[in-house]
C-alpha cells in the first residue's frame, strides 16, 4: 500500500509539472525577445518536448502501477527506469536551466530529484 501511495503521488506530481512545463511554452519563447523563426520552432520544440516527458513519465508510472501492480519484478524494473531518466533530467536541469534566476527553472532538479526518491522508496520498501 505505501508503495502505491508513492508512486502515485510521484506520478501525479511529475504529470502536473510536465503539464506546467508546456502551459507558458508562448511567454517563455516571447521572454528570449527577438528570434529567428528557425530559433523559436527550436525553442518551442524543446521546451514542449520535456514537457511532454515529464507527462509520459508520470502516466508509464500510473498505467503500470495500475495494470502491473506496485510489487510487481516488471513494475519495478518500470519504477526503477522512470526514476533513472528523472535523475538525468535533474542532473541536467541543475547544470542548465538552474543556473538561471528563472524560479521554476531552479525548482526543476529538486522536482524530478523527489519524484525520483519517492519511485525508488517505492521498490526498496
Amino acid at each position: 500500500m505505501t508503495a502505491a501511495i508513492f508512486l502515485y503521488t510521484g506520478a501525479v506530481v511529475i504529470t502536473l509539472w510536465g503539464i506546467s512545463h508546456i502551459i507558458p511554452t508562448k511567454s517563455v519563447v516571447a521572454g528570449f525577445g527577438t528570434l529567428s523563426a528557425d530559433n523559436t520552432r527550436i525553442l518551442t520544440m524543446e521546451w514542449v518536448a520535456e514537457g511532454l516527458t515529464l507527462i509520459f513519465l508520470g502516466l508509464l508510472v500510473i498505467v503500470t502501477t495500475l495494470i502491473i501492480g506496485p510489487d510487481t519484478a516488471p513494475g519495478n524494473l518500470i519504477f526503477i527506469s522512470v526514476a533513472v531518466m528523472l535523475i538525468v533530467m535533474a542532473v541536467w536541469s541543475a547544470l542548465t536551466g538552474a543556473r538561471t534566476a528563472i524560479l521554476p527553472m531552479k525548482a526543476c532538479p529538486f522536482v524530478k530529484s523527489i519524484t525520483a526518491i519517492l519511485f525508488i522508496l517505492a521498490v526498496v520498501l
